[in-house]
C-alpha cells in the first residue's frame, strides 16, 4: 500500500486528490493532511482517512481543532514547522504538494531531502527555485511527478521517447473567460467575472491567474525546469475546448498530444500510480461531443502577464521568483477588490523592472528576493 501525505488537502486539488484516494482505498493510505485554516473540512477529512498527523497553518484554528479531536489518534501541528513535519512523516512514499503559492517550497525541499517522491501541484515551487529543487531531486534520486494537467500531458507524451528528440513543447491554454475581450473591456473586469472560468473548477488564486494568463506563464517556467527545456523549445497555444492538455513536437515533425476531459482527477491519479495506468470510474472522452478543436495564437499585448513570464525566464536567475512573488500580492489585492484587473500586470512589470537580478541564487537569495518583491508590490 502506498502511503501519501497531502499538504493543501482542503483546496481544489487536495479535495480532488482525496476523492481519488477514496476510490483506491485498498492501494492508498493517507498519513498526513494540511490546511491553512479550514478546520471544518479538515475535520471531515480526518474522520474519513484517519491520518497520523495534520497541520493547520493558522495557530488559533489549530488550537480549536486540537480541542475538537481530543482523544483521537491524530497529532495536530501548526505553522511552517508543522507543514514540514507532515511533509516528512516516517514511511511516507509520496508527498502531494497542493498548497498555493511560495509556501510550498520549504516542505517540498524537506521531503526531497528525506528521499520522498513528490507529486507536484504547486507550480510556484519550481517557478521560484526550479534549479535548486531539480538539483536536490537529482542528488536524492527523487521523482518529481507533475500534477498540473499540462505538465502531466507533457510527461505522458514523453514516455517511450527521447528527451533529446524534442523539437518543441506546446502548452495549451483555454484562454480563460476574457479570451475575446478587448483591451478596453479588460480595464473594467469585475472580480465575479474573473472567477468564472469556462472549463475548470479551481481555487480563487489560480482562477485569477488563468484569467490574466499568468498561470500559463508560470507553467512555461515550470516546464523549463521539469523537462530541462530551452526557452525556444516552449510554445503556448490557445485551445478553448481544453481537450488537448499539451503536445510535444519531435524533430521528425511528428506531434504527440495527450487528450482527455478537463478533469484534474486524471493527472492526479497518473501521478499517484506512475508508472502504471489503472482503470477508474471517470467519464471517458466522447469524440462525438468534442468534435471541434480550435487553436489560436495567444495575445501577449492584451495579456501581458504571459509575456512577462517569458521575459523572466529569458533573464533567468532570481527574476522568476520576483515575478511570482509580485503576482501573489497583486492577485491577493484584486481578490480583495483593492485594485483593478489590469493593475496585476502593471504591478508585476514594475517590480521586475526595479529588481537587481541575482544570476545564480541560493535558497537564502531566493527567500530574500521573494520578501523584497512582496514588499515592493504591496507599496505599489
Amino acid at each position: 500500500m502506498k502511503k501519501l501525505a497531502i499538504i493543501g488537502s482542503t483546496g481544489s486539488i487536495g479535495t480532488q486528490a482525496l476523492s481519488v484516494a477514496a476510490e483506491f482505498s485498498e492501494e492508498i493510505e493517507i498519513i498526513g493532511l494540511s490546511t491553512n485554516k479550514n478546520i471544518d473540512l479538515l475535520e471531515e477529512q480526518i474522520k474519513s482517512f484517519h491520518p497520523k498527523a495534520v497541520c493547520v497553518m493558522d495557530p488559533d484554528a489549530a488550537s480549536i481543532l486540537d480541542k475538537r479531536l481530543a482523544g483521537k489518534k491524530v497529532e495536530v501541528l501548526t505553522g511552517i514547522d508543522g507543514l514540514i513535519a507532515v511533509s516528512t512523516l516516517a514511511g511516507c512514499d509520496l508527498l502531494l504538494t497542493a498548497v498555493s503559492g511560495m509556501i510550498g517550497l520549504k516542505p517540498t525541499l524537506a521531503a526531497i531531502s528525506e528521499g520522498i517522491n513528490i507529486a507536484l501541484a504547486n507550480k510556484e515551487t519550481l517557478v521560484a527555485a526550479g534549479q535548486l529543487v531539480m538539483e536536490a531531486a537529482r542528488q536524492k534520486d527523487v521523482a518529481i511527478l507533475p500534477v498540473d494537467s499540462e505538465h502531466s500531458a507533457i510527461f505522458q507524451c514523453l514516455r517511450g521517447n527521447q528527451k533529446e528528440a524534442i523539437k518543441r513543447v506546446i502548452i495549451t491554454a483555454s484562454g480563460g473567460p476574457f479570451r475575446t475581450w478587448s483591451a478596453e473591456e479588460l480595464k473594467h473586469v469585475s472580480l465575479d467575472q474573473a472567477l468564472k472560468h469556462p472549463n475548470w473548477s479551481m481555487g480563487a488564486k489560480i482562477t485569477i491567474d488563468s484569467a490574466s494568463m499568468m498561470n500559463k506563464g508560470l507553467e512555461v517556467i515550470e516546464a523549463k525546469w521539469l523537462f530541462g527545456l530551452r526557452l525556444d523549445q516552449i510554445d503556448v497555444i490557445v485551445h478553448p475546448q481544453s481537450i488537448i492538455h499539451s503536445m510535444i513536437e519531435y524533430v521528425d515533425h511528428s506531434t504527440i498530444a495527450q487528450m482527455g476531459m478537463p478533469d484534474m482527477a486524471l493527472p492526479i491519479q497518473y501521478a499517484f500510480f506512475y508508472p502504471e495506468r489503472v482503470a477508474n470510474s471517470r467519464d471517458p472522452l466522447d469524440f462525438t461531443k468534442a468534435s471541434t478543436l480550435t487553436f489560436e495564437k495567444p495575445d501577449m499585448v492584451r495579456f501581458p502577464c504571459l509575456r512577462l513570464a517569458f521575459d523572466a525566464l529569458k533573464l533567468g536567475g532570481s527574476m522568476s521568483c520576483v515575478l511570482n512573488a509580485a503576482n501573489e500580492i497583486a492577485v491577493a489585492r484584486f481578490l480583495n477588490k483593492e485594485i483593478g484587473f489590469t493593475d496585476i500586470p502593471r504591478i508585476n512589470k514594475t517590480v521586475m523592472n526595479q529588481h537587481q537580478l541575482i544570476g545564480d541564487p541560493g535558497l537564502s537569495d531566493i527567500l530574500a528576493a521573494d520578501s523584497w518583491a512582496r514588499d515592493v508590490a504591496r507599496h505599489l
